[in-house]
């Protein structure tokens, strides 16, 4: 089992395989600390989005790569806007999207789905399945990082479903580390939902006690 999990490495320089061991490391940290509502979920991101930004590149996923530049200027402004404050409050507490920002989500996913398919085909990578869920992977995680930013928890939901789309991609790749990577964040995108709502419903029971 573990050969036929991790033999793909074999061919694998000792540097590359340090940087996804390290990504996959500060990745698991971020999405830990996006559950917990915790800002560093932004600076432990940027290492794990910096380095996959570059390995993503070298494996042809340019989708998943033009995710984590991506990733990485979300997570800059992520980062500023949660510090926002009112005096001792934060100015962006968890909330659920509004109509305006349900329309701006489908398109942020229509508009990211075009220009990824246009990437593709200009480099003539649709070779494989792994184009094709590459680019609907891309335009399901734009919209989940915009939310994430925004601090919407209905990105969750749009984790959930990467994530789990993601497993068998990474996999098939012959990704181990990458693969076993997006199951724990999908275990813990689940619990990051429930933990956001409860963040949600107790911020509205207060609201209601005012």
């Amino acid at each position: 089992m573990i050969e036929y999990l991790f033999s793909q490495y074999s061919t694998y320089s000792t540097f590359n395989i340090f940087l996804e061991i390290t990504a996959v490391f500060f990745g698991l940290f971020s999405v830990w600390y996006a559950k917990k509502d915790n800002i560093l979920v932004f600076p432990t991101g940027l290492v794990s989005t910096f380095i996959y930004a570059y390995l993503l590149w070298q494996w042809n996923l340019l989708g998943d790569s033009m995710i984590n530049v991506y990733y990485f200027v979300m997570s800059i402004y992520g980062w500023y806007h949660w510090t926002r404050k009112k005096g001792d409050v934060d100015e962006f507490p968890v909330s659920i999207m509004t109509n305006k920002e349900k329309i701006m989500a489908v398109i942020i996913f229509i508009a990211t789905l075009i220009f990824v398919l246009i990437v593709y085909l200009y480099f003539n990578k649709f070779t494989s399945w792994y184009s094709y869920l590459d680019t609907i992977l891309t335009a399901i995680f734009f919209v989940g990082m915009w939310l994430m930013a925004k601090r919407k928890i209905e990105n969750w939901i749009f984790w959930i479903l990467g994530d789990l789309l993601s497993i068998p991609l990474y996999f098939a790749k012959g990704y181990t580390f990458t693969s076993l990577q997006y199951i724990v964040f999908t275990i813990i995108a689940v619990y990051g939902y429930l933990e956001w709502k409860k963040i949600l419903n107790n911020s509205q029971i207060q609201e209601v006690q005012k």
